[in-house]
């Protein structure tokens, strides 16, 4: 960090491109935490499938969402589990 950034930091203020990097990145984290049903339970698939090779899964009970926290997209699975595969 340079001093003009480490004092611009320290005021609070912010330069023009770092306004509209920071604006550009909320929006690409947007984007990114508002994904159709549909890519939803394909990643639920995907991640089943592999996690399946070392799990067994109870796939009635397994909850994939996408959200936002704190100006990040965040994933999270809640995976039921019945028995550890132990000849993985």
């Amino acid at each position: 960090m340079n001093l003009k950034a480490f004092l611009n930091a320290l005021t609070g203020k912010q330069e023009s491109k770092d306004i509209a990097k920071e604006r550009l990145r909320l929006v690409l984290v947007h984007d990114r935490a508002t994904v159709s049903p549909e890519f939803l339970d394909k990643i639920k698939e995907e991640m089943i499938s592999v996690i399946s090779k070392y799990l067994e899964i109870d796939e009635t009970k397994t909850e994939i969402n996408m959200h936002k926290s704190d100006g990040t997209a965040v994933l999270e699975a809640n995976l039921a589990v019945k028995a550890i595969r132990r000849n993985a």
